[in-house]
């Protein structure tokens, strides 16, 4: 009993002991880049704008960024007849939007319906309730017959010993 007490006590000591945290592995993360990363991971200055103006659609966008600061804006004819347009800013303190609509919107004119409703006289069939006869066939009680046995079949005649014809061997010359 006092050696299962000892051998307990010496346990716990030499699992206080233990630093496991010292001997793990450690592993980093690999400090490689890319060729694309380290091409692109600055802002590169650009300039771009386009436009579309056809028979449905009536819009145009443009942007310039020198690496820091873009600048943009952007127009759309709305279905009222107005035109929005959006003048925008984002830098390292965030977006900044002007909205302005140009233009008055006009709406199509409220043009009451003419509609008439139109009455309906009945019909002029008369419906009338179905008549139904009584059923043609005359319901009769099942008639049972016996059924008929015949013998069961003969047992099957086996042979003793299973006779083989030996092959023949043709020779091959």
């Amino acid at each position: 009993m006092k050696f299962l007490i000892l051998a307990a006590l010496f346990a716990v000591a030499a699992a206080d002991s233990y630093r496991s945290a010292e001997y793990a592995p450690k592993y980093e993360a690999p400090a490689y880049k890319s060729t694309y990363e380290a091409k692109y991971e600055t802002p590169q200055p650009y300039d771009f704008s386009w436009a579309v103006n056809d028979y449905y659609n009536d819009y145009s966008h443009s942007e310039s960024s020198d690496g820091k600061v873009t600048t943009g804006s952007y127009r759309v004819v709305l279905p009222d007849g107005r035109t929005q347009i959006v003048t925008y800013k984002a830098d390292s303190y965030g977006y900044v939007a002007d909205v302005k609509y140009t233009g008055e919107a006009k709406y199509p004119e409220y043009v009451a319906n003419n509609y008439k409703a139109t009455t309906y006289s009945a019909p002029a069939y008369k419906p009338t309730a179905p008549t139904y006869s009584a059923p043609a066939y005359k319901p009769t009680a099942p008639t049972y017959t016996a059924p008929t046995y015949s013998a069961p079949a003969p047992a099957p005649a086996y042979t003793a010993t299973p006779v083989y014809k030996a092959p023949v061997v043709q020779p091959q010359y």
